[in-house]
């Protein structure tokens, strides 16, 4: 836990001095460091464990983001990430709903769903009451797949079950919900799903076909709010700007997906950093937009009465402290000891700040100085450096480039043609 993440000036400090503060905040190791300074130290035997035919790795930057306080607690974000500006915006974000207390965030229990699919009935509808009546017994036999889990209070705890009309005719659908604690939860839920199927079809007469986890995890849900001051944000007229860009949102699908993009931006560069599943995380975000009728922001904004401008967000987080790459990527493992979350409900409060952190940031520069302005100085660096430019010509190429609006890399070429015959 670190005791306040309000660093002043930290992106002005080398990568070194960023490191080597990070590593005293959160007490990391001396291996821990050079993990994070050096990810090509990670021991290849551990990656070729992890997938099938491995050949190398893909470096990602991991920044820290700032500022972030939840429920009033201080956190470091680490967020791995290609996009430039992603990690200055949150961090930015963050910096004004501090002066207004921070981010107040809640969590559902960790509950996911595993889908049973019985077909070839001949009468669903008699089926389904035959399950409903067995529902105590089968959760009961379903605790018996992972006695750990019920011992940390985990476990199936209830059985729902639906008939859908599908172009193959109708099926029956059990949906196990399990609390699966501090894991993600796929492992647990699909052997779960497995032992309950010889069952179910002995029970019916019916065919099991699928047995497997929903990552629309709407009952593992993560909820967060935030104000931010009309002077922070540059003004009642700005707070309109974005409060029209929430409107444009909520009335189109073309925009909704961007804008539901952009809090993504930030959820996932924090699931990428430690190791989760970010497909299942994208998957049930976009599933859980849609649930309610249409495709709708994930987020909310209002204006309140003295002009300044109040923001919620509410999505499926299905994340994990346990298992998989979370334990076995050394550096996933150094990350998740800088966030310093303790359960995986507080990491989905956590999350969900960072998302409504990462969509007030994106609004907020649509409705004022555009999109363009800051991310294309931090883009124009990236076109400098893949140039070829030394680190002493970056910063100078970069504000050349922005300055004559030709951000292209043969433009980069030509000024570093210049600058060396120079």
């Amino acid at each position: 836990m670190v005791s306040n993440s309000r660093i002043e000036g930290f992106h002005r400090l080398s990568r070194e001095e960023r490191l080597k503060l990070v590593a005293e905040m959160t007490n990391l190791s001396e291996e821990e460091v050079e993990l994070l300074s050096d990810p090509g130290e990670v021991d290849m035997q551990i990656l070729e464990h992890m997938i099938e035919n491995v050949i190398g790795a893909i470096p990602i930057p991991v920044g820290i983001a700032t500022n972030f306080k939840v429920n009033g607690k201080d956190y470091l974000i680490p967020m791995a990430i290609e996009e430039p500006s992603v990690v200055a915006a949150a961090s930015n974000a963050a910096k004004g709903a501090r002066d207004l207390g921070g981010f107040k965030a809640t969590a559902t229990d960790p509950v996911m769903i595993g889908q049973i699919q019985i077909v070839k009935l001949k009468d669903p509808e008699a089926e389904i009451k035959k399950i409903v009546a067995e529902k105590a017994k089968l959760i009961e036999e379903a605790n018996t797949v992972d006695p750990l889990l019920i011992k940390l209070g985990g476990g199936a705890k209830d059985i729902l079950v639906k008939k859908i009309d599908s172009m193959t005719g109708p099926m029956v659908i059990v949906q196990l919900l399990v609390d699966v604690r501090d894991a993600m939860g796929a492992n647990a839920v699909n052997t779960m799903a497995e032992k309950l199927a010889p069952g179910l079809e002995k029970l019916t007469g019916g065919r099991v076909i699928l047995r497997i986890l929903s990552n629309l995890a709407m009952y593992r849900l993560g909820r967060a709010s935030a104000t931010w001051s009309k002077d922070f944000l540059g003004g009642e007229d700005v707070v309109d700007g974005i409060i029209e860009a929430y409107s444009f949102a909520a009335a189109d699908i073309f925009r909704c997906a961007t804008h539901n993009k952009g809090i993504m931006n930030g959820i996932i560069s924090v699931a990428l950093a430690t190791g989760n599943d970010t497909r299942a995380l994208e998957a049930g975000a976009h599933s859980y937009a849609a649930v309610h009728g249409g495709y709708q922001p994930l987020t909310q904004w209002r204006k309140e009465k003295n002009g300044d401008l109040t923001g919620t967000i509410e999505l499926p987080l299905a994340i994990g402290l346990i298992g998989g790459a979370t334990k076995s990527h050394p550096v996933a493992r150094t990350n998740l000891k800088i966030l310093g979350v303790e359960s995986s409900t507080e990491f989905a409060m956590v999350l969900a700040s960072v998302g409504l952190a990462q969509n007030l940031a994106a609004i907020r520069a649509l409705a004022s100085e555009g999109i363009q302005k800051g991310h294309m100085k931090l883009h124009a660096k990236n076109i400098a450096a893949s140039a070829g430019a030394p680190q002493e010509l970056v910063e100078e190429i970069a504000e050349r480039l922005v300055k004559e609006g030709k951000i292209r890399m043969d433009r980069a070429q030509e000024i570093l043609a210049e600058l060396t015959k120079r």
